[in-house]
């Protein structure tokens, strides 16, 4: 039974294998780790970059005319002549088989392109480049060499790239069993028509004065000594007018009490 090698590119599609050690946004962070993997010793034949989510873009160039296209075929017409006109030279040995190659492959390209392009009635009338994107490129590595991998790219300085955390939420308590939810949004405060003057602010609201009750206090707001203030729980109006006995003065009788069981 044969063993297929480390890093042996498979003959079918077959997904691929192995632990994620990092992950990159561009393609050049992810070759430049790569690479940083390579250049200390590490075995880069177990490792595999894969793009996520891929996308085909198509980026115009230009417009595309007919003095554009002449150009362009001239030019490559004129360089498939100097070549013919190279290997000519080096059979015969005369030099006016380059410029005549030259000019003969010139004129044919210009008139093959002029073509090509007339009877395409002007449906695609700009040049393109069309590539392979994708969202987010890993690095797989194979499972028994996962943490040296790891180990090495945590010590890629960051200004090569090095490997990128998730970044933190705004406020890490959110989410979280027991912690206080955000506050909510408020809404805005509607915007006036247009050519209507601003409305003026609304003063603050002073508290009401509070009258001094006469028979508690004094009318300088000072307490009166020897009447029963009302508590916090009921009102002044709903206490007692009748003022509190006075204290008796001192040799007075005190009335007779009655006496008690023993």
């Amino acid at each position: 039974m044969s063993m297929s090698r480390p890093g042996a590119v498979p003959r079918v599609p077959t997904p691929p294998r192995g632990e994620e050690i990092a992950s990159y946004a561009t393609y050049l962070e992810a070759q430049k780790a790569v690479d940083f993997l390579s250049d200390n010793k590490f075995a880069v034949e177990l490792v595999t970059i894969v793009g996520t989510d891929l996308k085909m873009v198509e980026r115009v160039t230009g417009r595309l005319t007919y003095g554009r296209v002449a150009i362009a075929g001239a030019a490559s017409g004129a360089w498939f002549g100097l070549f013919v006109g190279l290997l000519l030279f080096l059979f015969s040995g005369d030099g006016a088989f380059v410029l005549t190659a030259i000019g003969i492959g010139a004129g044919f390209g210009l008139l093959f392109s002029v073509l090509s392009y007339a009877l395409t009635q002007g449906k695609r009338d700009f040049t393109s480049q069309s590539q392979i994107v994708a969202s987010s490129y890993g690095i797989l590595c194979a499972p028994e060499r996962a943490g040296d991998a790891r180990q090495l790219l945590s010590r890629m300085p960051e200004g090569a790239g090095g490997v990128r955390a998730p970044a933190a939420p705004a406020n890490p308590t959110w989410g979280t069993p027991g912690a206080t939810p955000p506050p909510a949004p408020t809404a805005p405060a509607p915007e006036p028509p247009a050519g209507a003057a601003p409305a003026a602010p609304t003063p603050p609201v002073a508290p009401p004065a509070r009258t001094p009750d006469l028979r508690w206090t004094t009318p300088t707001g000072e307490p009166r000594y020897g009447a029963m203030r009302p508590t916090s729980d009921q009102p002044a109006d709903a206490q007692p007018d009748a003022q509190p006995d006075p204290l008796p003065a001192p040799g007075a009788q005190q009335p007779d009490q009655p006496e008690r069981p023993a």
